[in-house]
């Protein structure tokens, strides 16, 4: 049987498919099966995909259209993705290998209610009237004085390239089209091409909804590729979500045409287990988080800051709980973690475990790759004990179902520890007491912070870090400030 969309052989360009430069394996990443042959764009396709974008934007309707009339056909891609859901939650179980119930949730409800609190924010977007004032006339000082007012207004950045991740990818690909589109600009997107078809797909909704010819693009390839996207004078804004390094990167070629950059990339979070917390749900919570889509996630919390007197019990719980974690192929429901995306980032994983040893850290868990999987990019759930927070292990981004205990005595050294880290993305505190929870919160350098498992609705929510964690703010109430120029208009008033 076909996988949804993995039928997809060309690019979407200017409103139209176009055949890419070749063609490039997509594989399972639990069963190494080729689940697809995706197009592969080049610097030809890149130029096509930057002229239509910047015509779209320069000639076409969409900037120019009241934001009610954007935020209805932004409705209208709402509603077709909802509409195919369950092809959705199929494609990512093969393209990612995720773990079909973190697939449901996270991967793709999530992202739609992501898409539908944007759109409901957008319809309060309103000009801003600055105040009346009586000001000297600047013409004749000493004649009359002139009473004026102003206006400041919110207009689109223009074009915008977005370049994607594997690991949540219909999540990030809709972290980008998401607000561009509603705040005005033309977007071009870039998928991982470790994961095309959650993108490519994208290019489907634009033709069904009848979306403006130009103002989404969906092109695949290499660095040639991406260079062109980050560099090229026409493109006004960049987007990223991906590695510390590349991000880096991105700012370097961005910074001769002076785009704006906005970064979504790496963490190295800290869970906080105060003495009073639950042992038993905090050890289950840590197990839990690790096996995310096999710890491939940027705000997953990795660094478990565990209180010595309860350290020991946290140790042997963590350990219990993960021995009866399954692992294999998100196909069987039952599955709780599935692979690594690739060999090449199962052997980044091993590295950093190898890191863990040869540093002397205390292996409690995993370490290994599980029995009885020949194939996949599989690693067991693996937690070391006396960890240095100055180790490798502890101060580098594992990007795999790898976590790292290091005990505390006092709350005012678990804050410490917590923020002795170049990234600041995400955090958690356990605790009895959660109003010292909330105080400590405060302390802490990083975007997000959740007090026992944290509540509410996160589609409204602001996300975004700290330090090398990133640069701006995905979701919630501004989101779509992140893509839009203020601009300010004054005049006299009465005349």
């Amino acid at each position: 049987m076909t996988i949804p969309f993995t039928d997809i052989d060309r690019l979407y360009i200017d409103g139209e498919w176009h055949a890419g430069a070749g063609t490039e394996a997509v594989l399972n990443p639990a069963t190494e099966d080729v689940i697809g042959e995706a197009p592969v764009g080049d610097a030809t396709a890149a130029e096509a995909a930057i002229a239509s974008s910047f015509d779209a934007f320069e000639n076409g309707p969409w900037p120019r259209m009241a934001q009610a009339e954007r935020t209805a056909m932004m409705q209208k891609f709402h509603d077709a993705l909802y509409a195919k859901r369950g092809q959705l939650v199929e494609l990512i179980i093969k393209e990612v290998g995720c773990a079909q119930a973190v697939t449901s949730n996270v991967q793709v409800d999530a992202p739609l209610e992501h898409l539908q609190s944007a759109i409901d924010y957008s319809l309060r977007e309103e000009p801003h009237q600055i105040p009346v004032a009586s000001n000297a006339n600047m013409i004749n000082p000493t004649g009359p004085r002139i009473l004026g007012g102003g206006t400041v207004v919110r207009e689109p950045v223009g074009v915008v390239s977005g370049i994607t991740g594997y690991n949540f990818p219909f999540l990030l690909n809709l972290a980008k089209v998401t607000p561009a589109l509603l705040a005005g600009n033309s977007l071009i997107l870039k998928p991982s091409p470790f994961t095309p078809y959650s993108a490519l797909m994208l290019g489907q909704i634009a033709d069904e909804i009848g979306l403006p010819r130009g103002v989404l693009n969906v092109i695949t390839g290499g660095p040639d590729v991406g260079t062109k996207l980050t560099t090229d004078p026409r493109v006004d804004m960049v987007t990223f979500t991906g590695s510390e390094a590349v991000g880096a990167a991105i700012m370097g070629q961005a910074a001769p045409t002076l785009k704006r950059v906005h970064l979504e990339l790496g963490g190295k979070s800290a869970m906080i287990v105060r003495e009073d917390a639950d042992v038993e749900a905090a050890a289950t919570m840590a197990i839990m988080v690790l096996s995310v889509n096999a710890g491939q996630g940027c705000a997953i919390t990795t660094r478990f800051l565990v209180h010595n007197s309860i350290r020991a019990r946290f140790v042997a719980t963590a350990k219990a709980v993960a021995a009866h974690w399954k692992v294999g192929d998100p196909s069987d429901p039952t599955v709780l973690m599935g692979p690594l995306i690739r060999e090449s980032q199962r052997a980044k994983v091993e590295k950093l475990i190898q890191s863990g040893r040869d540093e002397g850290s205390t292996l409690v868990a995993g370490g290994t790759r599980p029995a009885g999987l020949s194939k996949g990019f599989f690693v067991d759930i693996t937690l070391f004990d006396n960890v240095d927070n100055k180790s490798t292990l502890a101060q580098e981004e594992v990007f795999g179902p790898v976590g790292c205990v290091i005990g505390y005595d006092t709350d005012d050294e678990a804050v410490r520890i917590a923020n002795e880290s170049r990234y600041g993305l995400n955090g958690a505190i356990m605790t009895a007491d959660s109003a010292k929870a909330y105080e400590m919160s405060l302390q802490l350098r990083t975007g997000n912070v959740a007090i026992n498992g944290g509540i509410g609705k996160m589609a409204y929510a602001p996300f975004g870090g700290y330090k090398r964690s990133g640069i701006g703010r995905e979701y919630g109430p501004d989101w779509l400030r992140e893509f839009q120029q203020e601009k300010t208009i004054t005049y006299p008033v009465g005349r």
